[in-house]
C-alpha cells in the first residue's frame, strides 16, 4: 500500500480534531439541557433553570469559539 502524504495526514488530523470538538460540544450541551430541565421540572426552580440554560449555552458557544 502507498504511504499517505503529509498533506493528507494533516487534513485527516484536522478533520478528526474538528469532529471530536463537535462531539464534545454536543455532549456538554445535552448535559446542560438535562440539568436545566431537571431544575425546572423536579426542583421547581424555573427562573434559575432558564438562566442556567441560556447562560450555559452562551458560555459553551463562546468557549468553543475561542478554543478553536
Amino acid at each position: 500500500m502507498a504511504e499517505a502524504s503529509s498533506a493528507e495526514y494533516r487534513a485527516h488530523l484536522d478533520t478528526y480534531t474538528s469532529f471530536n470538538k463537535l462531539v464534545l460540544f454536543t455532549v456538554l450541551w445535552v448535559v446542560l439541557l438535562l440539568v436545566s430541565m431537571a431544575l425546572g421540572l423536579i426542583a421547581n426552580a424555573g427562573f434559575l433553570s432558564v438562566v442556567l440554560g441560556v447562560g450555559g449555552t452562551i458560555a459553551l458557544l463562546v468557549a468553543f469559539a475561542m478554543l478553536s
